[in-house]
């Protein structure tokens, strides 16, 4: 641990209750001098309750005293064994249990309209797991009937700075691997208001599917040959013959 635990609250209770300047305040923290200041001004961390890191074994009294009397002292967080070894958690991020049942309808909106988008990417944006991604690409998901693709960004699962910047790690890693992209590939991978803002592709209905709308070609009668041009209608040799008959 770097940093006490409920920062901005310590950081208020050591305002209110000490001499300590801004930046032994900021330091101790793990913020900005100026948000301190803010906090001493009423600008910052308005109606937060001071946290006392003395009573919650985070500081011990002496350290205040020595930074008391030294404006250049830096304060000691107070070394707590139960910390020890603790690391990061790696993994999909925590989301709350009311936007759960959104992250099937989030993942399928990534998944059409980001295929580059990777699994761990996705898990990483909306909260989930590679298994329930990938039963959403492959259409096994035991609701997939009734699910439908809405944005994660407007259902709150992620940022539109987060989803852009996933974005362009998918263009760079295509970049680098060179493969080839199809120009369908290649208009999806921008922005989420960019892609949005595109006209979809003009389909053909499927009613005059595999028809062709370009006038039929026909080919030229051929007249190489005379007996062909000169060709003249059946039936004529038999009206000329009753005509005899007639003379006769």
């Amino acid at each position: 641990m770097t940093k006490p635990l409920m920062a901005r609250a310590t950081a208020v209770w050591l305002v209110d209750n000490t001499t300590l300047t801004f930046k032994q305040v900021a330091d101790f923290c793990g913020m900005h001098e100026l948000e301190v200041q803010g906090i001493a001004d009423g600008d910052v961390a308005g109606g937060v309750k001071g946290f006392d890191p003395v009573a919650n074994n985070q500081l011990d009294q002496i350290e205040i005293q020595k930074g008391e009397k030294d404006p250049l002292y830096k304060l000691k967080l107070k070394f707590n064994a139960a910390a020890v070894g603790e690391e990061k958690r790696r993994g999909p991020r925590y989301t709350p249990l009311s936007k759960r049942q959104d992250r099937p309808a989030a993942i399928l909106w990534l998944v059409k309209f980001h295929p580059e988008l990777s699994d761990g990417q996705i898990s990483k944006l909306v909260g989930t797991t590679k298994p329930t991604i990938q039963q959403i690409r492959e259409r096994t998901h035991w609701n997939i009937a009734n699910i439908a693709p809405v944005d994660p960004v407007a259902l709150g699962l992620c940022r539109q700075s987060e989803l852009d910047a996933a974005v362009q790690v998918a263009v760079k890693k295509k970049a680098a691997e060179g493969s080839v992209m199809s120009d369908d590939e290649r208009r999806k991978l921008v922005s989420t208001q960019t892609s949005l803002g595109m006209a979809p592709d003009a389909r053909i209905p499927d009613a005059i599917a595999g028809f062709s709308l370009s006038p039929k070609e026909e080919k030229p009668a051929d007249y190489s040959d005379a007996d062909s041009f000169f060709n003249l209608p059946q039936g004529d040799d038999d009206d000329e013959d009753d005509d005899d008959q007639l003379v006769r």
